[in-house]
């Protein structure tokens, strides 16, 4: 891994992989499942976490790896685990830290589909989740812990409503109750903003997103930050101070200190849920990793001459874009995500619901796809697609408006983009 004093878009080609003398240049493709030992001794110490080599893809593979120490140095982490998903990657987090009985704490506005993870799918398991609106204050969130509260969760963009999270508050609301604040860097990348910076614990991504970039590899990320003190709330967080029997009595903070998380995720969860990520699609993130840097400042462009045109356009309700001066959260962006908001911005064409389908039928250049994060501009109505499963009550909550149109702006010439989205209102009579 390159030395820290690399600043990031140096990292984002270097870390993670170099090569010695006379190896490839490019990180290879380790397209394997196992891996050969010679001796019994040498196994077992991989099953008593006494080794970190390899033994199953399952579990990690040298491909894998490489992407893991590449966003972990990216986010300024310890530590990272891939996952098959970025839904994965919320859900191993969380049972990592959560069992049965459990509380979390998260913000309303936070992607659909992890919405109803939280709401849906954890409640089946015993886990309660409380959703808040992030803009509360800090003595408002810390009132809504409970004694069985165990992790505050935002998303540093939330996708689509695009408020940005005010990290430094819920890292002191999370501090006041004595529980690790995860933040979901997706939308913005690490490029954008660094989460661990201002007092987040963890950090997830959904890799599928700007990660890759091109849109051909599904995959989640967990950065560990290395800094919350697992024993002094030890009452709270037992599996991760007191023995696991199924590795002989280990204790993993006491061994494994600031990487003592990673190393549970990978040994319980990746062990026994298996939503690993394949050696290929680490090899393609990675490929898109070193290209991050110069993608999030021509998305961060194009999105920010886009909102601009449509905030000025006739057949415009509204534009939302946190790097547009006016914007709510416009101060809040320029604390937080200096170098640009990122490449996704929300509007609502006038005429409401029926207008914005016709809007989106009268595009050429732009694409209708459910995703964000690619090179190639995409469009989509939310409250009809990645939200639907959400009551028009929680759609409100979360910022989801019924005639919101979300637009991933790509990396085109942005004449092109406005020139599609020009014509495109035009027809919306």
């Amino acid at each position: 891994m390159p030395d820290k004093k690399y600043r990031i878009e140096t990292q984002c080609i270097q870390a993670g992989y170099k090569a010695e003398s006379g190896q490839p240049q490019v990180p290879p493709i380790v397209q394997n499942t196992t891996y050969r030992y010679y001796n019994a001794a040498d196994v077992a110490k991989l099953f008593d976490l006494e080794s970190a080599d390899f033994m199953y893809t399952r579990l990690g593979s040298p491909t894998v790896n490489m992407l893991e120490e590449k966003m972990a140095a990216l986010e300024g982490g310890t530590a990272a685990i891939a996952a098959s998903s970025g839904q994965a990657a919320n859900m191993i987090t969380m049972l990592n830290i959560c069992e049965a009985g459990d509380h979390i704490i998260a913000a309303a506005n936070i992607y659909g589909g992890t919405h109803n993870l939280f709401g849906v799918t954890f409640k089946k398991m015993g886990i309660d989740v409380t959703f808040i609106d992030q803009n509360l204050s800090e003595d408002e969130i810390v009132a809504m812990a409970r004694p069985e509260t165990r992790a505050l969760f935002g998303e540093s963009l939330g996708n689509p409503a695009l408020g940005v999270l005010d990290i430094e508050k819920f890292s002191r609301a999370a501090k006041r109750i004595g529980v690790p604040l995860v933040v979901d860097n997706t939308l913005a990348s690490p490029v954008l903003c660094r989460p661990l910076e201002h007092g987040a614990d963890f950090v997830v991504h959904s890799t599928t997103k700007w990660s890759d970039g091109h849109a051909t590899s599904v995959g989640g990320m967990v950065v560990e930050g290395g800094k919350f003190d697992w024993n002094a709330h030890a009452d709270k967080f037992p599996g991760m101070v007191e023995p696991d029997e199924s590795y002989h009595g280990l204790k993993y903070y006491e061994k494994f200190g600031d990487q003592a998380f990673s190393v549970k995720l990978r040994a319980q969860m990746l062990r026994d849920l298996g939503c690993t990520m394949a050696p290929m699609n680490a090899f393609l993130t990675i490929q898109g990793l070193d290209t991050l840097h110069l993608r999030m400042e021509r998305h961060s462009q194009n999105a920010l001459a886009l909102a601009k045109f449509l905030k000025d356009h006739p057949m415009t309700d509204w534009v939302k874009y946190p790097g547009l001066e006016g914007d709510e959260d416009y101060e809040r962006a320029q604390k937080y995500l200096p170098k640009g908001a990122g490449g996704v911005l929300s509007f609502g064409v006038k005429g409401g619901r029926a207008a914005g389908e016709k809007f989106l039928e009268n595009l050429e250049l732009a694409s209708i796809v459910v995703h964000v994060g690619d090179i190639r501009t995409s469009v989509l109505h939310p409250a009809s697609t990645t939200h639907r499963q959400l009551s028009e009550e929680d759609q409100l909550k979360g910022g989801i408006l019924p005639e919101l149109i979300r637009v991933s702006v790509g990396c085109e010439n942005i004449e092109d983009i406005i020139a599609d989205f020009d014509q495109a209102l035009k027809k919306v009579k």
